[in-house]
């Protein structure tokens, strides 16, 4: 257990310095087992743990559901989308930041990223909100709360991930995310409503005219993209196709809509997409790599059962188990990115999780909940970083001071779907099986 526990420190520590959590699990798990097995167990271990995940089919969902949103992304469809959800919403006060919100759920969805949501909202709602003075805050918070929303809204890359670590329905955790979705949606329009009501300079009344044939071609622009959407959804749901099946229909299906709306035509173009999903891809891969690798070694020392027998000894509540992983989660999401903390602390605690008898689609949703917090949470919210990076003459101070009220929305509905659970159940247990 002590070593265990060391591992992980030094495996911060290194995260500190700059080094990417992938090579720095890799590390001190290969070092781990070399000192307590051998270097020829050691590089075994390497060996089997890269060659088994790479040849996992059910892994190859991932980079398909990235090249999916690499084309959606190279389609340029996040004007269009804040378009159409400008022209539902221009008689509000604060229009465009309720928009932008809108825009943000339904490009990181089909996107699938962040910080890609994040930073090419910057380019396309930071300049009308400047043009009607809305103040910083109020524009780069929505914006860099509103990137997170793709974690959750599936097709999600976190959840697959989850869902092949615990062994659990992937269809079920998609079908489980949707509703905890839209309530994140609606509670962060509630804070765009409640900050205009409050500080009306925030927001003032905008004039911007709204071009009827623009918009028509903006609305029948998403279209696709919502078929594309619902059929994805729809097959993995209704046991149509497997959800690997789903992710290679959907990526072809977004390199149609791309090459449909005029993109996608020159060779460059494909290169481009192509070069972005699989470096994307190998990055994630090689978290995955270095955190297996690096769980291996935790597990090798015994600490996920020694720790499973000291929740058993210490009387944790299943609820009281669930609020502790909570909270290492928060802490580790000042050091580490969404994916590391997926493979870092749900095998750690998955078999004590079992042991208390706790609903697995149900904490899956928790878990991905509080790594969307994670994004926008100060003293790191990478969310914050990449909006400001983007909005340099914004001091990141006056960006933090945007998201904190939309991080009171976020820990509200964690609230809420830790009191109800059925909130997240609901749809889950509609599915035919």
């Amino acid at each position: 257990m002590i070593f265990a526990l060391l591992a992980f420190a030094v495996v911060i520590l290194l995260c500190f310095f700059g080094v990417r959590i992938g090579i720095a699990t890799l590390v001190v798990g290969f070092f781990g087992v070399a000192l307590q097995r051998g270097f020829d167990a050691g590089f075994t271990l390497v060996g089997q743990q890269v060659v088994e995940h790479a040849m996992n089919y059910n892994l190859s969902v991932i980079p398909l559901f990235i090249l999916m949103g690499s084309f959606i992304h190279k389609s340029e469809v996040s004007a269009d989308l804040y378009q159409a959800a400008y022209a539902g919403l221009s008689k509000i006060r604060g229009g465009l930041a309720h928009s932008t919100v809108i825009a943000c759920a339904g490009f990181s969805a089909v996107c699938g990223s962040s910080l890609a949501t994040a930073a090419t909202m910057t380019k396309v709602s930071m300049p009308p909100m400047r043009k009607y003075n809305y103040s910083s805050s109020l524009a780069t918070g929505t914006i860099a709360a509103g990137g997170t929303l793709g974690i959750m809204i599936p097709p999600s890359v976190p959840l697959v991930i989850y869902g092949l670590v615990t062994q659990q329905d992937i269809g079920a955790l998609f079908m489980a995310g949707i509703i905890p979705g839209i309530i994140l949606v609606l509670s962060f329009l509630l804070v765009v409503a409640i900050w205009t009501w409050l500080d009306p300079e925030a927001a003032p009344s905008d004039d911007l005219k709204i071009d009827v044939n623009s918009t028509k071609k903006s609305v029948k622009a998403v279209i696709p993209i919502l078929l594309l959407f619902v059929l994805v959804l729809g097959g993995i749901y209704g046991r149509i196709f497997t959800p690997t099946e789903a992710s290679g229909i959907g990526a072809v299906g977004a390199a149609l809509i791309a090459i449909s709306r005029g993109f996608m035509i020159e060779t460059s173009q494909w290169r481009e997409v192509l070069v972005e999903a699989t470096t994307t891809s190998a990055g994630l891969f090689l978290v995955i790599f270095g955190a297996s690798i690096f769980m291996q070694y935790i597990t090798l020392s015994g600490m996920p059962f020694e720790l499973m027998y000291w929740i058993d000894d210490m009387n944790f509540s299943p609820m009281g188990l669930v609020l502790m992983i909570i909270f290492i989660s928060l802490l580790m999401g000042m050091v580490f990115e969404a994916i590391g903390i997926l493979l870092l602390i749900v095998p750690l605690f998955l078999p004590a999780l079992e042991m208390a008898g706790i609903n697995l689609i149900w904490f899956g949703i928790i878990i991905v909940l509080v790594i969307e917090l994670a994004l926008i949470t100060p003293p790191i919210g990478i969310n914050v970083f990449v909006v400001s990076s983007m909005a340099k003459d914004i001091p990141i101070i006056k960006v933090f001071q945007g998201v904190l009220p939309f991080v009171l929305a976020m820990l509200s509905v964690l609230g809420l779907l830790l009191i109800w659970p059925n909130v997240v159940l609901f749809l889950p247990s509609l599915s035919p099986v």
